[in-house]
């Protein structure tokens, strides 16, 4: 059996998603076509986006799709805000220093979100910015941005909002008519439970058909990207088809589950199992639950604890956690998300109680 991985990403995914992988595929056959154009349908649909807005896959993992929005949806002379609360936010930044894009960030500490006051008062002082760079659900810490509250002053500010959806997007609402954003980024093998190796960009029509020209690299060009598709239907260059086949199905489970509302159920569920049950144990969650999105949560480690063993101990259960990412303190993770329900929530409770009692380790904060 293969271990529970607890983590943000590869996830634990149904053998229906291993198993479409056992076939090989022509990339220039028209099955493959077919494939390849309903998984550019349903993600569309799954932010209420059809007519206005493309969906365009990349190669690679979500920074491939992350670093291709950015180079490709932001002119040469852009001048951007990124906001920072976690290790995404600075990569999207270290993104546009390679880029040589101009740029700002307002930076807060992992367990906050950004004051939109604070926000607004450097988009005035800073007159000629043209793009704001945000992360929905951080996964450092598993904090829930206010991505709408966000969306909302880009809009009263005339400015070009671009979302790293990357650990949200699947499970957390998400819709245009709701909230608006030129352009989001997302991955195959988070929320939406298929396996790592292609991620995508969603990109309103208007913004897709001027950004030829901007990118700096001829893999990452989403213009170019979306060209070939919307001419011929198919990829640039070698697709991976054995991941897409992957995704095809996952994304039939997904609807097969309600959608967004169903998986948010779900996850809720798991992430409500999780964080009582190590409360019980005497752990302590880093985030208050107005801020913790149902996807990653983080703990604190106790003061006698030793990382180390106790993943080690769990892995030998079957258990896969996640180490701490935070510069603010020692923690560590566990994931709610890919295809686990309330029984493996639970087991993994049992589980940490178990290694805990083996390994001798008392719960102690100093």
């Amino acid at each position: 059996m293969d271990k529970k991985l607890l983590t943000p990403g590869p996830l634990t995914t149904s053998y229906s998603t291993k198993e479409a992988m056992l076939h090989d595929w022509g990339s220039r056959d028209k099955e493959f076509i077919n494939l390849n154009h309903s998984i550019r349908k349903s993600l569309v649909k799954l932010i209420d986006g059809e007519d206005n807005y493309q969906c365009v896959p990349m190669q690679g993992s979500g920074t491939f799709a992350v670093e291709s929005m950015i180079s490709s949806l932001t002119p040469k002379n852009s001048e951007i805000l990124i906001l920072i609360n976690g290790a995404y936010g600075h990569r999207m930044k270290k993104i546009c220093n390679y880029l040589n894009r101009n740029s700002i960030d307002y930076t807060v500490e992992e367990d906050k979100i950004h004051d939109l006051k604070k926000i607004e008062n450097i988009i005035d002082t800073n007159k000629n910015l043209t793009h704001i760079l945000a992360v929905y659900c951080e996964t450092t810490s598993g904090i829930l941005n206010p991505i709408k509250d966000i969306a909302d002053l880009a809009v009263k500010k005339n400015l070009s909002l671009l979302i790293d959806a990357m650990s949200a997007f699947g499970a957390l609402p998400l819709s245009s008519k709701k909230i608006k954003f030129d352009a989001l980024a997302a991955s195959s093998n988070k929320c939406l439970e298929g396996v790592p190796g292609v991620g995508f960009v969603l990109v309103e029509n208007s913004v897709i058909k001027n950004a030829q020209g901007n990118c700096h690299s001829l893999s990452l060009d989403l213009y170019d990207q979306w060209h070939s598709m919307e001419l011929n239907k198919q990829w640039r260059f070698t697709p991976p088809t054995h991941v897409l086949a992957a995704f095809h199905q996952a994304l039939k489970e997904h609807e097969r589950e309600g959608g967004i509302e169903g998986r948010y159920k779900r996850y809720s569920n798991n992430c409500k199992i999780i964080c009582e049950g190590m409360k019980d144990i005497g752990f302590k969650q880093l985030l208050p639950d107005e801020l913790q999105a149902p996807i990653i949560i983080t703990f604190m480690q106790p003061s006698n604890f030793d990382f180390d063993k106790f993943y080690d101990a769990l892995s030998q259960k079957n258990f896969l956690i996640y180490p701490g990412k935070l510069t603010v303190a020692e923690t560590f993770r566990i994931g709610c998300i890919g295809n686990l329900n309330h029984k493996d929530m639970n087991d993994t409770v049992f589980a940490i109680k178990e290694v805990l009692t083996e390994l001798q380790m008392n719960i102690k904060y100093i």
